[in-house]
């Protein structure tokens, strides 16, 4: 069948396209892998608990984010809640225990009554953080730099480095080699526009972009996997596609002029571009590192969690033994014992994902492949439980009758996520965000593929992805007239 674009993958930045493409009337082919559309933006049900896979706090949605303009133009804000998350975070190490307003101001103050010494560089963080965009641009023709080398400049507590960056596995492994802008970008977005959780779970919304492809028009079909992109001379023209599901798991072809790629740019190159495009494309990547990737811990709890005596939604834990900046990535391939970590409380607000008197949270930390890759089953599994035990036995400590209120527990590795979404090394940020990372590998495409994830441009997370769907979007409309 003939189609007017093809999308590989339904991760939020193919969704975010294709339902932007099939609004303009464009005729939409998506095609998904897993059961379900979303990528890491999904949930999963066990027992009575669902489960969140990726969505801890999305930043933003103030009217001049753009991701407040891309969900009014698509009609997602009358079909999705957006709770607004209470504090940005809790950061606890063994020397300081403090909760971190979103309220920029506030946040401020707290600080500078707990790091009196440190009143210029806690303001001339600020200043960068809300001010990100003018300082990018201030900063557009030199060099880039790392968040490492810019909080060293401006600030000597190494503490006060370490609250700052509490929130730093939303981002990347090591302040060190982390733009500096691509970090202020972020921040800044979380302090100007607070967070929100989506009531449901992060499912809600991708299914809720999901749903507008079809009402318009559009096809989406999941449990169908992409084999290779397929040529016409030496132009892609349409891919080849398998069930896969099914006794038989049928084969399928189809046709587009154009093909957005929601899937990872190295397998991109590796398997699905013709042998000269993906020979291209590899050797244009091959300076850029995969980002890193998160084990988790989801909890089903038989209470909620603020009854027995949580206060917060996202708890970051440094453990003792990171004493600077440097510490933090050898920390992230430490034992869990002393690995820092990620809690978020779901039950801090209304999410939706647990019945009437019961709750759910979930530990999160940097994780790598390397470390599961080679254990057996047995091993595997029995490390997993292991890990469990460890962040609950961690989590008593500080939520005193934590582990009673434990009724489930599941991990997911690295190795889970690369399974579901096929990112090699199970990366969730898709490229490592280093400064001055090249982005020339786009231009090494064929002219009628787009990227649209957060192997792209803008980056990985919720909002990455997101705005790289949608620019994707503009760009082809543009190319076609549409």
């Amino acid at each position: 069948m003939n189609y007017d674009v093809i999308i590989i993958g339904a991760g939020l930045g193919g969704l975010t396209a294709g339902a932007r493409l099939a609004r303009e009337e464009k005729k939409i082919l998506l095609l998904e892998q897993h059961d379900r559309p979303g990528g890491c933006a999904t949930t999963f049900r066990r027992r009575e608990f669902t489960m969140e896979v990726g969505l801890h706090e999305m930043d933003g949605l103030h009217p001049k984010d753009m991701k407040h303009k891309i969900f009014e133009e698509l009609g997602i804000t009358g079909r999705v809640e957006f709770l607004p998350v209470p504090e940005f975070y809790r950061f606890i190490n063994d020397h300081y225990d403090l909760v971190i307003p979103h309220d920029p101001a506030e946040a401020r103050s707290i600080l500078k009554a707990a790091f009196p010494g440190e009143v210029k560089g806690i303001d001339d963080y600020f200043h960068h953080v809300l001010n990100a965009r003018r300082i990018m641009v201030a900063n557009r023709n030199k060099p880039d730099k790392s968040v490492g080398q810019f909080l060293d400049e401006i600030i000597h507590d190494e503490h006060l480095k370490l609250v700052l960056l509490g929130n730093l596995g939303y981002f990347h492994d090591d302040p060190y080699s982390l733009s500096w802008i691509y970090y202020l970008t972020g921040q800044g977005s979380y302090y100007n526009g607070r967070a929100s959780f989506i009531k449901g779970g992060s499912q809600q919304l991708s299914g809720a972009l999901s749903k507008i492809i079809t009402e318009n028009g559009g096809t989406v079909k999941l449990n169908s996997l992409v084999t290779s992109i397929d040529y016409e001379g030496n132009k892609p023209a349409g891919v080849t596609y398998r069930d896969v599901k099914g006794r038989e798991k049928a084969v399928h072809s189809d046709r587009a002029p154009e093909i957005i790629v929601n899937a990872a740019v190295p397998s991109l190159a590796g398997s699905l571009l013709s042998k000269a495009d993906g020979k291209k494309l590899a050797a244009a990547i091959a300076s850029n590192k995969i980002g890193a990737s998160l084990l988790t811990v989801y909890y089903g709890f038989n209470t909620p969690l603020k009854r027995v005596g949580n206060k917060h939604y996202s708890t970051f834990v440094y453990d003792g033994s990171v004493r600077t900046q440097k510490d933090i990535l050898s920390n992230n391939h430490s034992d869990f014992s002393t690995r820092s970590f990620t809690f978020v409380d779901y039950s801090q607000v209304d999410a939706g994902l647990a019945p009437e008197g019961k709750s759910v949270g979930a530990v999160c930390c940097v994780d790598y492949p390397a470390d599961w890759e080679n254990l057996s089953q047995v091993e595997y599994t029995r490390i997993k439980a292991d890990v469990a035990d460890t962040m609950t036995g961690r989590l008593e400590q500080i939520i005193p009758g934590f582990r009673d209120a434990v009724a489930y527990t599941e991990v997911a590795t690295s190795l889970s996520i690369k399974r579901f979404t096929l990112n090699p090394e199970g990366a969730v940020y898709g490229f490592a965000q280093h400064p001055d990372k090249p982005t020339g590998y786009l231009s090494a495409l064929p002219e009628n593929i787009h990227i649209a994830s957060a192997w792209g441009k803008y980056g990985g997370g919720f909002s990455g992805a997101i705005i790289s769907g949608y620019m994707t979007a503009l760009d082809l409309l543009r190319k076609t007239g549409g």
